[in-house]
C-alpha cells in the first residue's frame, strides 16, 4: 500500500520526537520573544504617535498601546536595539527551520480535530508556522534591501509580528509544560519517555546521526549564520558580515563609513547642492528665515559623537559630526525656552522618509545637530551635503540627509 503524509509510516526519520523538539521549542521561546520586544522598539523609535510621515501603519489601533517618546540615552540604544534584533533573527533561521521540520507530520495528523481543545492547537500550530515562515522571510529580504513584496515592509512586518506572537504565546501556553517535563527526562531511555509521542515514527529509518549531533548540526549552522552577520554592526568586522548588504562603497577618509543612498539614487543634483543654490528655511513661531551655508557657519557650531544605525540591522561606530544645534535653529524662530517638535524636510523629492518628525525631547538635546562637517571634513554628497540631521539614538532614516526645510511647532 502507498504511503501518503497523512499515514504515520511515511515519516520515518528517528531524529523526530519529544525531546528534540523541546529543545529546540525552548531556545526559540527565548529568542523569539526577545525578537519580538525588539521589534517592538524598533517601531517606537520611529516616534509613530508623533506625525503621519513617521507612522507607516495608522491602522494599528491598540496594537501602539504601548508607544512612548523615543529617548536619546543612550546615545546607542537603537544601534544596540536593532542589532540585537536582526542579528538574533538571522541566527535563529536553522533552529526555527528545524523547529518546522521537527514537527511536521502533525499538520497532516488525522483527524483534523479530536476535541476543542485539540482544534484550538491546530489552528495556533497553522499561524504559528505561516506567520513565523512570513515574518522571517520579510525579515530578510527587508536586510538584503529586497522588496519583492506586495505593499510596505513597515505595515507588514508589524502586523504580522502581531499575529505571530499571538499564535506563539498561545502555542507557548500549551506546550511549554509538556516541553519542560520532556527536558527534565532527557537521561532515559528515549523510547521510554517518546513511545506513546505522534512525533516518533512507528517505523523508523536506521538513525545515521544521533539527536545530540543534529542539534550541533542545527547549532553550528547558527554561529555561521552569526558570525556572517554581526560584524554589520562593527566598522572593523564589516568585512566579515557577508550576509549583510553594504550599500554603496563610501571610499575612504572622513567620510568612509557605510550608506544605504546615495545623492544620485535620490536625484540630487549638483547643481541645488551648490553655495549659490541652496538655503535652509526655517520656520516657526516668528516666521521664516532663510539661510545659505556660509551664514550657517557663521551661528555657533557645536561636536557631536554619534553613529548611524539603520533597521537593516547595520551600524557605524561613532563619528565625529559638528554642525548647528537644532534648538539653536528653534530659537531663530522664536523658541528661546524649550524647543517643540520639528519637521524636516529634504531635497529628496520622492521615495520614503525624505520627510521625517522630530520629538521636542530630541531637538532639544545638546547632541542633535544639523551637521555641516563628519570627522573633520565637509559632508560627502552621499552623506548628506550640504547638511543633514544627526540625532542620538534615532533611526538612520529620521537623520535625515539634504535637508531643505525645518518647520518648528507642536506636531
Amino acid at each position: 500500500m502507498r504511503r501518503t503524509p497523512f499515514s504515520p509510516s511515511f515519516w520515518r526519520s528517528p531524529l523526530r520526537g519529544p525531546w528534540f523538539t523541546s529543545v529546540l521549542g525552548i531556545v526559540l521561546l527565548g529568542g523569539i520573544t526577545v525578537l519580538f520586544v525588539t521589534g517592538l522598539l524598533s517601531y517606537a523609535a520611529y516616534n509613530p504617535d508623533l506625525a503621519r510621515v513617521n507612522d507607516k501603519t495608522p491602522d494599528k489601533g491598540i496594537l501602539g498601546f504601548y508607544l512612548f517618546s523615543w529617548p536619546t540615552d543612550p546615545h546607542w540604544l537603537y544601534r544596540l536595539t536593532q542589532g540585537v534584533h536582526v542579528t538574533l533573527g538571522i541566527t535563529l533561521i536553522p533552529v526555527l527551520l528545524a523547529k518546522l521540520w521537527s514537527v511536521v507530520p502533525k499538520l497532516f495528523t488525522l483527524p483534523p480535530a479530536r476535541s476543542l481543545a485539540h482544534a484550538l492547537e491546530r489552528i495556533s500550530l497553522l499561524l504559528l508556522v505561516g506567520g513565523g515562515l512570513f515574518e522571517f522571510v520579510t525579515g530578510v529580504l527587508n536586510v538584503q534591501l529586497d522588496y519583492v513584496f506586495p505593499g510596505s515592509f513597515y505595515p507588514l512586518h508589524f502586523y504580522g509580528a502581531w499575529v505571530f506572537f499571538a499564535a506563539f504565546v498561545a502555542h507557548a501556553v500549551l506546550k511549554t509544560p509538556a516541553a519542560l517535563r520532556n527536558l527534565r527526562g532527557m537521561r532515559q531511555p528515549p523510547q521510554v519517555a517518546e513511545e506513546e509521542s505522534e512525533l516518533v515514527s512507528p517505523d523508523p529509518d536506521p538513525p545515521t546521526v544521533s539527536r545530540r549531533g543534529a542539534l550541533g548540526l542545527v547549532g553550528g549552522g547558527s554561529l555561521l549564520l552569526f558570525g556572517t552577520t554581526v560584524g554589520q554592526g562593527f566598522d572593523g568586522l564589516r568585512w566579515s558580515a557577508v550576509l549583510a548588504p553594504h550599500g554603496a562603497d563610501p571610499g575612504s577618509g572622513p567620510g568612509g563609513f557605510q550608506i544605504n543612498k546615495t545623492a544620485a539614487y535620490a536625484g540630487i543634483s549638483a547643481a541645488e547642492r551648490s553655495e549659490e543654490a541652496w538655503r535652509l528655511t526655517v520656520a516657526g513661531r516668528t516666521g521664516t528665515v532663510r539661510l545659505s551655508r556660509a551664514e550657517l557657519l557663521r551661528l555657533p557650531l557645536h561636536s557631536s559623537a554619534l553613529p548611524i544605525a539603520c533597521v537593516e540591522g547595520w551600524s557605524t561606530s561613532d563619528q565625529w559630526w559638528r554642525g548647528v544645534r537644532l534648538r539653536d535653529l528653534a530659537a531663530l524662530v522664536g523658541y528661546d525656552g524649550d524647543p517643540p517638535d520639528v519637521f524636516v524636510e529634504s531635497l529628496q523629492r520622492h521615495g520614503a522618509f525624505r520627510r521625517a518628525a522630530l520629538r521636542a525631547n530630541q531637538v532639544a538635546d545638546p547632541r542633535s545637530l544639523l551637521a555641516l562637517f563628519v570627522n573633520g571634513e565637509e559632508l560627502t554628497p552621499d552623506h548628506g551635503h550640504p547638511a543633514r540631521v544627526i540625532v542620538p539614538a534615532a533611526p538612520g532614516v529620521l537623520n535625515t540627509k539634504w535637508v531643505a526645510r525645518m518647520t518648528f511647532g507642536d506636531l
